[in-house]
């Protein structure tokens, strides 16, 4: 009986897909939620969704993404809070974050930005695609 042929692994491949960048969702809404990530995965992206503050704090420093989404209006803790102990941890303070809110006041703006955030996107003026794209161009 022949031998069946033996597969090659293309090494280059295999390790594109170990290296896939990773993005910490933090959203409390499900239908928006469900909606990013599955923009987010159809573009070749890992997604990891916290649903509050706590997870999403315990989510950052354990899977260390290439950038967080968060949301400010939080359970637990809010996106304000998440982001300062982001920021101030070794291990994570280097992680880009876009902040994804509904709150728009320039007061909150200037308070996310100072904190550290990378972008401050309303979720009104944004369609899904444009936050993916805009994702995308920070995580090369």
């Amino acid at each position: 009986m022949p031998t069946p042929p033996v597969k090659k692994i293309n090494h280059k491949n295999h390790q594109e897909n170990n290296k896939k960048k990773t993005i910490l969702l933090v959203e409390d809404d499900t239908f928006l939620a469900g909606m990013y990530v599955t923009k987010l995965e159809l573009e070749g992206f890992r997604v990891f969704l916290a649903s509050d503050g706590e997870q999403a704090i315990i989510l950052a420093k354990k899977e260390i993404p290439s950038l967080i989404l968060l949301d400010i209006v939080l359970p637990k803790k809010s996106g304000f809070e998440v982001l300062a102990e982001v920021k101030k941890n070794i291990s994570t303070k280097n992680i880009p974050v876009i902040l994804l809110t509904n709150l728009g006041q320039k007061e909150d703006v200037q308070k996310g930005l100072k904190l550290g955030a990378t972008d401050y996107l309303i979720k009104a003026h944004f369609m899904p695609s444009e936050v993916v794209a805009k994702v995308k161009r920070l995580v090369k």
